[in-house]
């Protein structure tokens, strides 16, 4: 049976019957635009997408088209690219990541600078694309090329990508990205080096003292990641830069107007001077009239968190069986008021680790006895901090 539709007056056939509808289906599909149109795309190799990348960037902004058409177009094929790199590494879905084809990438992105040109370029590129950039580099940091960590090697020689790096983490657009970055290079010992002996750690002082709070928080996890992931690097450092590093440590941080500031660091204070590795700076630290009065001074906070945090380090100071004069006398002179203190200082759960040592630090106190020359000077204070 004929179809016929009307139009303006005028029928037209469409289509003559059923038979002639298969038969031009069967044509249509055999043509080769819907042969492509249904035939799976062949995936590029590793070493293709990271030289496509490459050129992309490096002319990322070439022409000064900055937001025009071809911008946009070479914005859109790095989303792609950097994708597609980032599916080799990680693997899709429920597949994991080829082995070979992990290798190939990773002698190929460190071969021609392509990480010094992707850090640089991250903050022109699309969101998503940063994001997918950021774990790109971060799994680059493990991949071995003849047993070799090749991302250490390359670092080494491209120390000053590191300076890069740090001066922009103070770029709110950007921090998020280059502190996951900066973390990652930290893995490596000579990456960690580099930065606790450059002029950039009396960055990290300012950075986590940043208005903004994205700015402040990187600086923070970065700081830490840096003062304990290498424990002889750090403990060396310390050792060698112990006044002025303290000296910032106590009044950038410790006494900090900012309570989330004075929280991190006195926690990470407990986690450094803890540390069997730093026992040598410890008894150096708790040797300090100064630096006890700034943990007294914590202990007088209103927030449990930090008062608990500051505990951990304080009986530090009580434990010493070599305590200065000095210590022992303003111990003495406020034991009451210590006592009193510790008498309702408690956790929400019960911890006997806690209880335990609280207990040694009130035995300790109650047996002092002042210690000629005798000073009772630096009574400590009941009265909560303000904030």
């Amino acid at each position: 049976m004929a179809v016929v539709v009307k139009k303006d007056g005028a029928k037209q056939m469409i289509l003559g019957s059923s038979s002639n509808f298969k038969n031009l289906v069967k044509k249509v599909i055999r043509s080769s635009s819907m042969k492509n149109l249904f035939k799976p795309k062949k995936p590029r190799i590793p070493v293709d997408v990271v030289r496509e990348t490459r050129a992309l960037l490096l002319g990322l902004d070439a022409g000064g088209d900055t937001g025009g058409p071809k911008h946009d177009e070479t914005l859109t094929k790095l989303d792609v690219l950097i994708g597609e790199m980032k599916s080799i590494l990680y693997g899709v879905g429920e597949s994991e990541p080829v082995p070979e084809a992990c290798l190939q990438l990773t002698k190929e992105f460190f071969k021609d600078d392509t990480l010094l040109v992707l850090i640089f370029s991250l903050p022109k590129l699309n969101l998503e694309a940063r994001k997918d950039a950021t774990q790109v580099v971060a799994n680059l940091q493990r991949q071995r090329v003849d047993s070799r960590l090749i991302a250490s090697d390359y670092l080494e020689a491209n120390l000053d990508l590191l300076d890069k790096l740090i001066m922009g983490c103070d770029d709110p657009d950007i921090v998020l990205h280059y502190g996951v970055i900066l973390r990652e290079f930290i893995r490596h010992q000579i990456v960690a080096r580099y930065i606790l002996n450059s002029e950039h750690m009396k960055k990290f002082f300012n950075y986590m003292q940043h208005t903004n709070f994205d700015v402040s928080s990187v600086a923070a996890s970065t700081f830490k990641e840096l003062m304990t992931r290498h424990k002889s690097t750090v403990a060396e450092y310390l050792m060698k830069n112990y006044v002025w590093f303290f000296a910032e440590f106590n009044s950038k941080l410790l006494e900090s107007t900012n309570y989330i500031t004075r929280r991190n660091s006195v926690k990470l204070l407990g986690d450094i001077l803890l540390d069997r590795s730093n026992s040598s700076v410890m008894i150096r630290y708790v040797s300090s009239l100064e630096n006890m009065r700034v943990l007294m001074n914590l202990l007088r906070e209103s927030h449990k968190n930090i008062q608990i945090a500051a505990f951990h380090v304080f009986k530090l100071f009580v434990a010493n069986q070599n305590k200065p004069v000095e210590i022992v006398n303003i111990l003495v002179a406020n034991k009451s008021k210590l006592l009193r203190f510790f008498d309702g200082f408690c956790l929400e759960k019960e911890d006997e680790t806690f209880e335990a040592d609280k207990a040694l630090v009130v035995k300790e106190i109650e047996e002092l006895q002042p210690t000629p020359p005798s000073t009772r000077s630096g009574e400590l204070s009941t009265k909560p901090r303000a904030e």
